[in-house]
C-alpha cells in the first residue's frame, strides 16, 4: 500500500512539474532561475506546487511584467536601510522561501543517490553520511540560486553578489533542513528502522516529499525575518 501510495504521490508531483515547465517556455519568468524553481517545488508540493505556480509564478511571467524594471519592481528597496523593517506579505515570504527550498532539493537528490551508489558512510551510518552530503550539496546550491536572484536585483559585482548570497540564504538553508533531517531521522530510525528505505525505493521519495514540505515550514520564518531584515530581498 505504502508502495502505491507513495508511486500516487511521485507521479502527480511530476506531472505538475510538467505542467508548470511546459507553461513556462510559453510564458518564461522575467527572473531566469524561477524558471527552475518553480518546477523544482512542484517536485514535492506537488499540486500545491502547481497552485503557487498559477497563483503567483504567472504573475512573475515576462509577458506578465512587460516594461516592468527590477528597480520598479522594488520601488521600496533601494538600500538596506530601506529595505530594513519592510514586512513581506505572505507570497514574498512564500516564494523566498521556495527559491531557497529548490536549490536544497536539487542538493538533497544529488547528494542521496551519489551517497547511495558510493556507499558511503560517516560514523558508520548512511543517516550521518546524508546529513553531511546533503546539506554541503545544498548549501551550495541554495547559495548559486541566491546569486542569480540577487545579483540583478542589486546590480552588485560577482563577489558582491556571493558575498550577498552567502549572507541571505545560509541561515534559510539551514533552517529548511532541520525540518527535513528531523523528518529523516524520525524515518530512519521509528517508522523504518529495520530494513531502512534505500533511494531506490519510490517509498524512500515520499518520505523526502514529506521531510522537504516540512523543510519548507521550518525555514519561512527565518526567510520571513531575513526580508525583514533587509538581508534578503522580496520576489513576488
Amino acid at each position: 500500500m505504502l508502495t502505491l501510495i507513495s508511486w500516487a504521490s511521485l507521479g502527480i508531483a511530476f506531472i505538475c512539474a510538467i505542467v508548470i515547465a511546459v507553461d513556462e517556455i510559453r510564458h518564461p519568468q522575467k527572473m531566469w532561475i524561477m524558471n527552475v524553481v518553480w518546477p523544482v517545488t512542484a517536485l514535492y508540493f506537488s499540486v500545491f506546487g502547481l497552485w503557487g505556480y498559477i497563483r503567483i509564478g504567472r504573475r512573475m511571467a515576462k509577458d506578465a511584467m512587460q516594461g516592468v524594471s527590477m528597480d520598479q519592481m522594488q520601488p521600496q528597496m533601494t538600500g538596506r536601510e530601506k529595505r530594513a523593517g519592510h514586512d513581506p506579505t505572505w507570497r514574498q515570504t512564500a516564494v523566498s522561501d521556495s527559491h531557497c527550498g529548490a536549490g536544497c532539493v536539487i542538493g538533497d537528490v544529488i547528494s542521496e543517490f551519489s551517497l547511495f551508489a558510493l556507499g558511503w558512510t560517516l560514523f558508520g551510518s548512511s543517516l550521518y553520511a546524508e546529513y553531511a552530503g546533503d546539506l554541503l550539496l545544498a548549501w551550495l546550491f541554495g547559495i548559486a540560486f541566491q546569486y542569480f536572484a540577487i545579483k540583478p536585483m542589486r546590480n552588485l559585482s560577482v563577489k558582491q553578489g556571493l558575498i550577498a548570497a552567502v549572507k541571505s540564504d545560509t541561515l534559510s538553508i539551514l533552517t529548511f533542513e532541520i525540518g527535513l533531517f528531523g523528518w529523516m531521522a524520525l524515518t530512519f530510525f521509528v517508522l523504518f528502522p529495520n530494513p531502512h528505505l534505500h533511494p531506490t525505493a519510490a517509498s524512500y521519495w515520499f518520505m523526502m516529499q514529506i521531510g522537504m514540505i516540512l523543510g519548507f515550514f521550518t525555514s519561512y520564518p527565518m526567510n520571513r525575518w531575513l526580508i525583514k531584515s533587509g538581508w534578503k530581498e522580496a520576489m513576488g
